[in-house]
């Protein structure tokens, strides 16, 4: 059951209205443009138009015109001396535009900041994105050990603590919507993937007031949360701290930090947000960013 002062929204309002992708303003071309931006999230950094064509599910006449005109633009470069293309640093341009226009980071920043000095651990911020949740700040603290993770890398919500303590403040419905949304295979070994068990254990989190995960994400990871809700009672982020079950186990780790970000996550609580809602976009856009 959702918390019991949370705000109940209806799943999805997109669903109460017309796609937009079959609106007379949308722009197609612009939807391809990103679908060949998209071919990159996976493992492979530089990639042939063949590649393109297939990851973006285009055929290969019109990426070759994007390809173009996205290497005009400054988005794509060819590699030298080969077939392939590869993003360059242009992209970064709308995740610093996102971040530097984001109060929520700006407020959270300060506590984030200062738990990790007081703690040595390193501690998160992250947003939800339609069914996953997205690192938008992150300071490392003395025993970093996932040099792999930076702002703007992003995990099935259900699989982390930060995912299941703000799934925690959403209604029923909407938290059964996004687990239907969410690939349910396993990243490691350890990731829980039984939709029963995924849904309770973010019920008790709502109960608790906080989430503690370990191991499903990634190895040796052990993450403790807190959402961060506005003035509705709605949830828009939450604050983790992230240890290494080398040094923690989750008993200890959890009496130790659900203090600290339960303190953090309410003081943030308390201030007035304008937060975009990316998850309502997410089924509007019409690109299936499933985890793969």
């Amino acid at each position: 059951m959702p918390h019991e002062n949370q705000t109940k929204h209806p799943v999805d309002d997109s669903r109460q209205k017309r796609d937009k992708s079959e609106a007379s303003l949308f722009v197609s071309s612009t939807r391809k443009a990103f679908q060949v931006l998209h071919a990159f999230d996976g493992a492979q950094r530089h990639m042939t138009l063949a590649d393109i064509a297939r990851a973006a599910k285009l055929d290969r006449s019109a990426t070759q015109r994007l390809v173009f005109t996205l290497e005009a633009l400054g988005y794509l470069r060819r590699v030298t001396d080969t077939r392939n293309y590869a993003l360059t640093a242009k992209v970064l341009q709308f995740s610093h535009n996102y971040l530097h226009a984001n109060e929520l980071i700006d407020r959270a920043s300060p506590y984030l900041l200062e738990i990790s000095r007081q703690l040595g651990e390193t501690t998160n911020l992250h947003e939800l994105d339609g069914h996953e949740v997205v690192f938008v700040a992150r300071f490392p603290g003395r025993h970093l050990m996932n040099i792999d993770v930076v702002v703007g890398s992003r995990v099935p919500a259900f699989f982390t603590a930060s995912g299941t303590a703000i799934l925690s403040r959403l209604s029923e419905a909407e938290q059964r919507d996004i687990l239907e949304r969410t690939t349910l295979r396993q990243i490691t070994p350890l990731t829980q993937i039984d939709p029963d068990v995924l849904l309770d254990r973010v019920r008790r989190a709502g109960e608790a007031g906080y989430s503690v995960i370990s191991n499903e994400a990634m190895m040796g990871n052990i993450s403790v949360a807190a959402a961060i809700t506005d003035e509705h009672g709605r949830a828009v982020a939450a604050v983790n701290v992230s240890v290494s079950t080398s040094r923690w186990t989750p008993e200890d780790a959890e009496r130790e930090f659900a203090p600290h970000v339960q303190v953090a996550a309410s003081s943030m609580s308390k201030s007035r947000f304008t937060p975009f809602r990316r998850d309502e976009m997410d089924s509007k856009s019409g690109i299936d960013k499933r985890h793969k």
